[in-house]
């Protein structure tokens, strides 16, 4: 299994250099590169002005110093970027959006609705709650081993605690 390597938020503006200074807003974005996905910060400024071109992104604010509060990502986010990866085909990326999927179903964002078969494959569908519509998720078949992995992952990328 692949391990993404992201960053942590440097508190700098990965295009103009500026410093990001605590308690101000930010766009952090993860950006397709050779690599993989890699987390990019961008100020406001610059992503009102420029909006660039990013596989996900989501809006925070750099805490505080002395700040220790957990970093909440929107819902929403969470829900376009589980949207974005079912567009995927990379053993990792199908991987990593299934154990988003957990999350998502523990937040109660989606709900299972039935299991079948194709091409060798399980698909698990479900219910995007408040909305009126149904997604597919390949069952990759993960041990709980993995699902932590992923799960610790997913939380570096949004520097949440998931």
């Amino acid at each position: 299994m692949a391990d993404w390597k992201i960053q942590k938020p440097l508190g700098q503006c990965c295009a103009t250099g500026r410093v990001i200074e605590p308690g101000r807003e930010y766009f952090a974005a993860l950006v397709e590169s050779e690599e993989g996905l890699q987390r990019q910060d961008f100020c406001a400024e610059y992503w009102d002005e420029h909006h660039p071109a990013v596989y996900c992104y989501w809006k925070s604010k750099l805490p505080e110093r002395d700040d220790n509060r957990q970093i909440f990502v929107d819902d929403e986010m969470l829900i376009a970027f589980f949207d974005r990866l079912g567009t995927e085909n990379e053993p990792e990326r199908i991987n990593f959006r299934f154990v988003l999927m957990l999350i998502l179903m523990r937040k109660k964002k989606l709900k299972y609705d039935s299991s079948s078969s194709a091409d060798g494959k399980e698909l698990w569908r479900l219910r995007v709650t408040r909305e009126n519509r149904f997604v597919e998720v390949v069952n990759p078949h993960l041990d709980d081993e993995q699902i932590e992995e992923l799960s610790g992952q997913l939380g570096q990328i949004l520097q949440v605690e998931l």
